[in-house]
């Protein structure tokens, strides 16, 4: 007979053994694997058992023993129950315990505390917080994820030494917290220098799905955009994905008795500066005159052409320098008549105290222009109207891109206090578009857009204020074909019509009699002011 033919018959013999040999000593192996289980059960309770019980529980379980073998048979019962329960409890064998998956804590934190000890460890401190070998539980005293197992919050000590009133050793902590919890986030960073502590909260996503409506807001007050709830002291209502719900405002008050007049935007190529203005100009038209220069000659306010209270809308520098020109004689003449009726004693007409709002949309570019044919700056026609515009209720608000900041005229930076910076901008960015420190990281990544949600995040800053977040309501171009048509519908219903225009509401009424300028000789009689000679108004003459 052949050798492999011996083997398998071997193999085969083995194997019958095998499955004979396991169902003789299978109830063996079941009552075995049940006093494994009972054994395990035993040590479990008895590590559980606080140390301050375990010695009566011995006590009990000796008296037990002790009862159970007085008993008549009551050994040989013992051992059957025993044996019946190993039999029960081994019937089928335990599943592998599942190797138990790490912290998140653990993970995360201790990388994130393993990253920030190189510039918080002092090489002659005895007692350093944070150290190679260290724990970050040494230094972390509160931590909070969401459900996606992402950072939320974080509260940690750092040492007294370090520089915590340097901005660049400040961003540079920031900087080293958002690489390690997320740079899709924004993270809001309290300082507290007194106590050497750092807090960091993750803040939310604010609403993209505000579209461009009515606020609720009084004449002069116009709402740039929404924030969070610490942002903003009150709430107004909006309508947001068909239902009306309360939301925090960034409101900018203009007028008269205003300390922020004009407003400056800054903003990335394509992250929502036209739609901020759009937003402003919508928002404005009901009470106020308008002139509108689009100095990037893309059409993005072409809507507004030829609409009641639009006096003009130019893309070119000629018809630019001509409005903004008009703008500053108006400015000086409503300053004139408004002095002239304040002597008088009487009310100022009203082609003077109806606000009128100057927008531009990237000036700079006409700057540059203006400067490569030899004309006059379209910038420098506004230094009257930004210098005088809230006593003559003239409003300026200019919007450009963040890299032509430095093209900027001197003026316009120094009498726009309010401010809006829209885009990823970084901090050193941020602080020099806002004029003070962003105490928020901004996430790494911005939402873009055409115009339309999700574009317009950033930045607000009114006046000495502290920054806070915006996302400016989806303003879209009606005359873009790839806008969504619910946005789209929606600028539309706001543009004013020439039988949908009330101005008794918004403008104060007219005098009967022209102001009267009071004397220099007391004997001399009171004489009128023929402010109609002369007079630049745009109604009744077109600029030229």
């Amino acid at each position: 007979m052949p050798l492999h033919r011996h083997l398998s018959k071997g193999r085969a013999i083995a194997r019958t053994a095998g499955d004979h040999a396991s169902d003789m000593f299978a109830p063996l192996t079941v009552i075995g694997r049940g006093l494994r289980h009972h054994a395990d059960w035993a040590k479990s309770r008895w590590r559980e058992t606080p140390r301050e019980r375990r010695g009566p529980t011995l006590f009990l379980t000796a008296a037990m023993a002790i009862g159970v073998y007085l008993m008549p048979h009551g050994l040989l019962f013992a051992l059957v129950a025993l044996m019946a329960s190993a039999a029960w409890a081994g019937r089928s064998p335990k599943a592998p315990a599942a190797p138990a998956s790490p912290d998140v804590a653990d993970v995360k934190l201790g990388a994130l505390y393993a990253a920030l000890t190189p510039y918080l460890c002092g090489p002659e401190d005895a007692n350093p917080l944070y150290h190679f070998e260290g724990s970050y539980k040494s230094a972390f005293s509160a931590w909070e994820f969401d459900a996606e197992g992402r950072l939320a919050r974080l509260d940690l000590s750092y040492p007294a030494y370090f520089t915590d009133t340097e901005p660049a050793a400040r961003a540079r902590i920031e900087q080293v917290i958002q690489g390690k919890a997320g740079r899709a986030r924004e993270y809001r960073f309290d300082w507290d220098e007194e106590s050497n502590r750092l807090r960091i909260t993750a803040l939310a996503p604010l609403p993209t799905d505000i579209a461009a409506q009515r606020f609720v807001a009084a004449p002069g007050e116009i709402v740039l955009g929404f924030t969070d709830e610490d942002g903003s002291a009150r709430t107004i209502p909006v309508v947001r994905g068909g239902a009306a719900v309360q939301q925090p405002p960034v409101v900018w008050r203009t007028g008269p008795r205003s300390s922020e007049p004009h407003l400056l935007a800054l903003g990335v190529t394509g992250y929502g500066t036209s739609s901020l203005l759009r937003s402003v100009a919508l928002q404005a038209l009901p009470y106020a005159d308008l002139v509108v220069v689009d100095g990037a000659g893309t059409g993005e306010h072409a809507c507004l052409v030829n609409r009641p209270g639009v006096h003009t809308v130019e893309t070119s520098l000629h018809g630019a320098l001509a409005a903004l020109g008009w703008a500053a004689d108006e400015t000086e003449r409503r300053l004139t008549a408004l002095n002239a009726a304040r002597h008088a004693g009487s009310a100022p007409p009203e082609d003077v105290t109806r606000p009128l709002w100057l927008l531009l949309d990237h000036p700079t570019e006409l700057s540059e222009l203006a400067q490569a044919e030899g004309r006059p700056d379209p910038q420098d026609l506004l230094e009257l109207p930004l210098r005088h515009g809230r006593a003559a209720r003239v409003t300026v608000v200019i919007a450009d891109d963040l890299e032509a900041r430095d093209r900027i005229t001197p003026t316009v930076r120094a009498t726009t206090r309010a401010r809006v910076v829209l885009g990823p901008a970084g901090p050193d960015e941020g602080h020099a578009a806002l004029g003070a420190p962003l105490d928020i990281a901004p996430a790494a990544h911005a939402p873009a857009g055409r115009g339309y949600a999700p574009a317009g995040r950033g930045y607000a800053r009114i006046g000495n204020g502290v920054p806070v977040r915006l996302q400016v309501p989806a303003t879209v171009d009606p005359l873009d074909d790839e806008a969504p048509a619910p946005l789209r519908d929606a600028v539309i219903a706001l543009l004013p019509h020439r039988d949908s225009r009330t101005e008794a509401a918004a403008v104060p009424p007219r005098p009967e009699h022209p102001p009267v300028v009071p004397p220099t000789d007391p004997a001399a009689p009171a004489r009128p002011v023929d402010l109609a000679k002369g007079e630049p108004m745009i109604r009744s003459r077109p600029i030229s």
